[in-house]
C-alpha cells in the first residue's frame, strides 16, 4: 500500500472520559478529506484505560493506538512522528483543537508541499495565559529570530521532507520551539493560519507556574545544544 497523504498524531493524557468522543469526531470528519489519511492516538503517562477503550472502538485499518508508560507532550509527539507513514505529518493538542480548525490546516498543507503550516491562536480565555504566551514567544523571537506569533500553536503540519532533516531531541514542552527553530535554521517557510481558541474542549491543563518556568529556562538553555 502507498503511504497516506496525512498522518495525524493525537497525544492523549488522562482523557478516558473523552476517548470515544475523540475517536468518533476525528474519524468521521477525516473521512471527508479527499485524500488518504491515518490517525495515531498516543496515550501517554497515565494508564487510565483510554488506550484499551480506543482499541475496542477501533475497527479501521488506518487508525492506530499506542501507549507510552512515560508521559510528556514532547515524548508523545516525538514518538508519533517516528511512527507516522504519511507524506505530511500533523500533530495537535486533542484538548484544544476544534475539528474544523484541523481540517482547515490540513487543506492548506495539501497545497503547500514544501512549507510548514501551523495554527496561530488569536484568543485565550485567561489573561495570565495570554501574558505568559506573549513572554514565551517574545523570548523565542529575540533569541532565535523566529518569525511566528504562536510557537506552541497546533495543529502543526510538517512535510516529511522537512521532518527527515530534523533530529528532534526534546521530549518535553520544548518540542514545539525546537521544531520551529530548526525550520528557521533550515530556511523552511512557516505559514501561520489564525484560529479562534477560547476554551479547552476536554481534559485538564497540565500547565502550571512550575512547568512554565521550566519552559522559559529551557528556551535559554536550548542555545547550548541546538
Amino acid at each position: 500500500m502507498s503511504a497516506p497523504v496525512f498522518s495525524i498524531i493525537l497525544p492523549l493524557y488522562k482523557q478516558l472520559n473523552h476517548a470515544e468522543q475523540l475517536y468518533n469526531t476525528y474519524t468521521t470528519h477525516l473521512d471527508t478529506l479527499p485524500v488518504s489519511w491515518e490517525l495515531l492516538f498516543i496515550v501517554n503517562g497515565h494508564n487510565d484505560g483510554a488506550a484499551d477503550k480506543l482499541k475496542l472502538l477501533n475497527n479501521r485499518s488506518n487508525v492506530y493506538v499506542h501507549y507510552l508508560e512515560k508521559g510528556g507532550w514532547g515524548r508523545a509527539v516525538k514518538y508519533g512522528l517516528a511512527q507516522a507513514k504519511g507524506t505530511h505529518l500533523c500533530y495537535t493538542n486533542s484538548a484544544r483543537t476544534e475539528i474544523k480548525d484541523l481540517l482547515l490546516i490540513l487543506n492548506y498543507a495539501a497545497v503547500n508541499n514544501n512549507n510548514v503550516v501551523k495554527a496561530t491562536r488569536i484568543i485565550r480565555e485567561k489573561l495570565i495565559r495570554k501574558a505568559g504566551s506573549i513572554l514565551y514567544n517574545l523570548m523565542c523571537r529575540v533569541l532565535y529570530k523566529v518569525p511566528v506569533w504562536d510557537i506552541n500553536g497546533t495543529p502543526k503540519v510538517l512535510p516529511r521532507s522537512v521532518y527527515e532533516k530534523m533530529n528532534i531531541v526534546s521530549e518535553d514542552d520544548l518540542i514545539d520551539a525546537e521544531i520551529i527553530v530548526r525550520c528557521v535554521k533550515n530556511s523552511v517557510m512557516i505559514i501561520e493560519i489564525p484560529v479562534v481558541s477560547t476554551a479547552r474542549i476536554s481534559g485538564k491543563s497540565t500547565t502550571n507556574f512550575g512547568s512554565a518556568f521550566k519552559m522559559y529556562s529551557g528556551i535559554l538553555k536550548m542555545k547550548n545544544w541546538l
